[in-house]
Parts: C-alpha cells; structure tokens; sequence
C-alpha cells in the first residue's frame, strides 16, 4: 500500500502539516521538497510563491476551485498558491493538497520565507 505523501510548512516558528493528493502534479512537488519559498500575498485570498521548475500537468484537468487551506499550482504563472479564502474556478489551477489545521495559516504569513518538508 502506497502511503500519503505527508508534508509540513513551517514559518515564523509556526508549523502545519498537509496531504497532498495523489496526481502528477502533487507528486512532481513532493519530489522538488525540501523547498524554502518566499510567499506573498495575492489578491486578499492566497499567498504565492514561485517554484523552482513547472510541475507535471499530465492527465490533470483543466481546472479547479479552492477552498481556505488549499495548496495549489497554478500553471499559467508556474506558482504555488496557498488559499486562505475560498476562490471560484479558475483555468490552470491544479489541487495539489490541503492543509490539516487552521485554514487561516497561510493568511497569519505575511511576506514571509516558508520552508516546505516531507514528512
């Protein structure tokens, strides 16, 4: 059996873990961990930060919606995105996974560095 890809972000000595799905995308960004990103935020909603290479798209749609605590990918940009509002559909966003915890910790970041690490 195949286990959860099991990840934590930590920032400002504050830590929350996430699961990240089961698609290419998710499991091209788990290979890229461990990662230390600087996130900003985007439009009142997410916070963003680039990745260091595109994430595998394959047999993905071609879209979704995201929920507060939502990590994404978002393919036009070639950016992480971190929900802490929900947000209606959008073409090129790809689920990568969700937090466990609070939905509000991406919004407590600030400009902030966050370190991204399997678990």
């Amino acid at each position: 059996m195949v286990s959860e890809m099991q990840i934590k972000f930590t920032s400002n000595g504050k830590t929350i873990q996430a699961t990240l799905e089961s698609n290419n995308a998710a499991k091209h960004f788990y290979q890229l961990l461990p990662l230390t990103l600087k996130v900003e935020d985007f439009a009142n909603a997410e916070k963003i930060a680039t990745l260091p290479e595109k994430l595998n798209l394959q047999g993905l749609p071609a879209g979704t919606d995201a929920d507060a605590g939502d990590i994404t990918y978002y393919a036009p940009w070639g950016n992480l995105a971190l929900f802490y509002k929900q947000q209606s559909y959008a073409n090129g966003l790809i689920k990568l996974g969700k937090i466990t915890g609070d939905s509000q910790f991406f919004k407590s970041l600030g400009q902030a560095d966050v370190t991204i690490d399997p678990l």
